[in-house]
């Protein structure tokens, strides 16, 4: 349950054959398909797409996340296996430096990271961080009960309050920062 990950786009650029045997295979698929046709190319904003990969069968296309092929005849499963680890190597990538505040962290390794040190998390722990920096104001401990731990809020409330206890007191020895996680009336918040 790492929170920020977003949906995978498969672009099939200049291929609606292609875009066509997808769009059949759809509902089986753990991406969404997009067609783009060729005079749309250089008119495509692709900071739209939140992951992305762009499939064609062109040869002279210089893109980033592309996919080309020109293997025929390909068997459709040595295709999606292709996109899927492509689709799996762009999520480690991006999973390996995210900026929250003056520290990265790694998901992959479960690090936070400052000025040459490391602290060592727990997936909990990240997923807390991740989702407090993703909101402007403080969230709730309801909100973080149902949102990070999949507690209902008739359930001890005690839980999350020393899970962010333990988070801060952590990364307050470690770095010497206690206003990374700040509490307020409201909840907690990423300073």
């Amino acid at each position: 349950l790492y929170l920020y990950m977003n949906n995978q786009n498969l672009l099939i650029y200049d291929s609606n054959v292609l875009f066509k045997i997808f769009e059949e295979l759809k509902d089986s698929l753990n991406f969404r398909i997009i067609e783009i046709p060729k005079n749309q190319l250089n008119t495509t904003n692709f900071d739209d797409f939140d992951n992305y990969l762009i499939l064609t069968v062109q040869k002279n296309i210089k893109i980033e996340n592309l996919i080309k092929f020109n293997e025929f005849p390909i068997k459709f499963f040595e295709l999606l296996e292709k996109i899927n680890i492509e689709f799996l190597k762009q999520k480690f990538t991006e999973q390996s430096s995210i900026d929250i505040s003056s520290y990265k962290i790694n998901i992959n390794s479960r690090e936070i990271i400052s000025e040459k040190k490391s602290l060592k998390l727990t997936e909990k722990e990240i997923d807390t961080i991740i989702y407090l920096s993703k909101n402007v104001g403080p969230i709730s401990i309801d909100k973080l009960q149902k949102e990070v731990w999949d507690y209902q809020s008739d359930l001890e409330t005690h839980t999350v309050e020393t899970h962010i206890h333990r988070l801060r007191k952590k990364i307050k020895e470690k770095f010497n920062d206690d206003n990374f996680i700040i509490s307020t009336k409201d909840g907690y918040k990423i300073n």
